[in-house]
């Protein structure tokens, strides 16, 4: 298991970073980068579902993860444009969703899961911080992801995924719907937080965010994902009302991050036999997030922020409390 966490952990560092350099060193300056960005985010996050309803029924989770990182070297291969951006999205969703699942199926606990995400976020802010040599590093980037798709076809292999069976519990789908509205809502405030110090302090807010991912599923395992639901919201409340300075700030994102992991354990307990489509159901609800930013909604200052946290802390402790009978 450590050995495939490793690896899922490493190529999802590498998936993120080509795409972010793809889209944002190559396929922005040279298309409409309006249209694209929408595309891609659509591509990543809402296609998970259906391509996790594939992984639910058929199995290979190591083979979808594999091919993710396949099809992301083929974006960089086609001309930049809109192609490029769908194809890297593509790419990026089913890798997440393979990774993501054999992640899950290799443990149950919450820990591997945060350790599993974390990575992506210096992915991305590695390919924004350096878009404009895009080229230079197209070939590196393009050779580790081939590494990572023969790393996770050869030595990833794992339990078959089970074949999908609805449910039949009172109380699973609803408490589903909650888990996907703090998802959203948590999208939706890390994309529209105004946090000023942001601009100097980018590597220390990633790492902060990652950080939060990590420990969050860690801390889960040992105290138990609603103790550590109702810590972590509740500082991060505290922290986001003086989030206008860098110390409070960091320590607010990484405690409202720790939950990250909490949600897609949950979800994938609500639904056993669909654990592919619980994953596509929670990054959908990332991309819902993301649609208000991307139409011109206000940035948020601190005193929203605060709230935000507090008002998806009831709905999460929902969906934990059912997923853990």
């Amino acid at each position: 298991m450590t050995r495939r966490l490793a690896i899922y952990a490493a190529a999802h560092f590498q998936v993120d970073l080509g795409c972010a350099l793809l889209m944002l060193g190559r396929v922005c300056p040279a298309a409409d980068a309006a249209v694209c960005i929408l595309l891609y985010n659509a591509c990543a996050f809402a296609l998970q579902m259906p391509i996790g309803l594939l992984v639910d029924r058929f199995g290979g989770c190591r083979w979808f993860a594999a091919g993710g990182c396949a099809l992301t070297v083929l974006a960089w291969l086609l001309p930049a444009g809109t192609g490029a951006a769908v194809c890297a999205g593509v790419g990026n969703a089913c890798f997440h969703v393979g990774g993501g699942l054999d992640t899950l199926h290799a443990s149950e606990r919450a820990g591997p899961l945060g350790l599993f995400v974390s990575p992506g976020a210096f992915g991305i802010y590695l390919g924004g911080r350096y878009a404009d040599a895009a080229a230079r590093w197209a070939w590196p980037v393009c050779a580790a992801l081939l590494l990572a798709a023969l790393a996770a076809a050869l030595w990833c292999k794992g339990p078959e995924v089970p074949p999908p069976e609805l449910p039949a519990e009172r109380g699973v789908w609803p408490a589903a719907a909650c888990l996907l509205a703090v998802v959203v809502l948590r999208s939706h405030l890390g994309l529209a937080a105004d946090l000023p110090w942001k601009a100097d302090r980018g590597f220390w807010a990633v790492a902060a965010l990652a950080a939060g991912k990590a420990a969050g599923g860690l801390l889960a395992d040992r105290f138990g994902a609603e103790q550590t639901a109702a810590a972590s919201l509740g500082l991060a409340a505290l922290c986001y009302l003086g989030a206008g300075r860098a110390g409070s700030g960091l320590a607010a994102l990484f405690l409202f991050n720790m939950t990250m992991p909490l949600t897609l354990w949950a979800v994938a307990r609500l639904l056993p036999g669909l654990r592919g489509f619980s994953f596509g159901l929670l990054t959908f609800g990332l991309f819902l997030g993301f649609l208000p930013s991307y139409f011109g909604a206000a940035a948020m200052g601190p005193p929203v922020l605060a709230a935000g946290a507090l008002v998806s802390l009831p709905p999460l402790l929902a969906g934990l409390r059912r997923a853990g009978r």
